[in-house]
């Protein structure tokens, strides 16, 4: 079994969790709309993460919507104590798996109450604001509404700690007027390195970074570097991507999502895998070439 403590760990909220853990955003559905193909596998994964050590999983009542909530109610509860669950609001899923804007303060109360009961809990460890923006990259446009309602939630006890996804730095800059951040979760990979910048000025604050689509998402990533490099060290080329994260900065914190329980433990091995001075130079320069 892979060693998670050995890529280490960092603060989140009220607890240092292990910089590798799990997304179950791939429990649901195909495009996370629906229930699972497999529901015994999708419960298999989630207790095989957390026997493995992992204590940190992302979720949202949005995947499904409600599918992956229930699932890690119906597989892990009662809950270990070390463990973290961050869950996000923001959006709603249409009919026709459409996802679509809810962030007037009664759509966000009504989510954070859907997490609250579909995890079977009191309160909530960590909530991210989604901030639906451009696509699957963030834009600009000021928050404070619906932060001001997240924090709200917050005061009346709900919700242990606050973060944001999608987020663009004078965004994060608004929230922490607001109230505390704990994390920030943004896509960013090998390839797509938009917040390199972020990256750094979180770290500076103590703020955990989670990037969503480590291995790319939908369109995986594609680099002849990163296979060679991959065949060098005997590994696969998603765990040298994810060990390139685990390098990157101090506070990056992974949640690579699958629903196998064999894909899973490929996912957690690059804990273990290290990486010289120059083939991290070497990788970084796939991140240069898409640029």
């Amino acid at each position: 079994m892979t060693d998670l403590a050995a890529a280490g760990s960092y603060q989140l909220g009220d607890d240092a969790v292990k910089r590798l853990g799990y997304g179950a955003m791939q429990l649901a559905g195909p495009g996370v709309f629906g229930p699972p193909k497999d529901p015994p596998a999708a419960l298999a994964v989630l207790r095989e993460a957390v026997a493995s050590g992992v204590d940190h999983i992302d979720t949202s009542d949005f995947y499904g919507p409600h599918v992956t909530n229930k699932l890690i109610r119906e597989a892990l509860h009662p809950y270990p104590d070390d463990l973290m669950i961050v869950t996000k609001v923001g959006a709603v899923r249409g009919e026709d798996a459409s996802w679509n804007p809810a962030i007037k303060p009664a759509e966000l109360a009504q989510a954070v109450h859907d997490n609250l009961r579909n995890l079977g809990v009191d309160a909530l460890d960590v909530v991210n604001f989604r901030i639906m923006g451009d696509g699957h990259g963030p834009s600009e446009g000021s928050i404070e509404a619906p932060f001001t309602a997240l924090a709200e939630l917050q005061r009346q006890g709900l919700i242990r700690h606050l973060g944001l996804s999608n987020a663009t730095s004078t965004q994060v800059a608004q929230a922490r007027g607001i109230a505390g951040v704990v994390c920030v979760q943004n896509q960013y990979n090998l390839a797509h390195r938009e917040d390199d910048a972020l990256v750094e000025e979180l770290a500076a604050a103590g703020i955990a970074y989670v990037p969503f689509f480590p291995l790319g998402g939908f369109t995986p990533l594609q680099s002849s570097t990163l296979s060679q490099v991959a065949t060098r060290l005997g590994a696969t080329p998603m765990q040298v991507a994810l060990a390139w994260l685990l390098h990157r900065a101090p506070n990056i914190l992974l949640i690579p999502g699958t629903s196998s329980v064999d894909h899973l433990r490929q996912n957690l091995a690059p804990a273990e895998l290290k990486l010289a001075d120059d083939v991290l130079a070497e990788l970084d320069a796939v991140g240069a070439e898409k640029a």
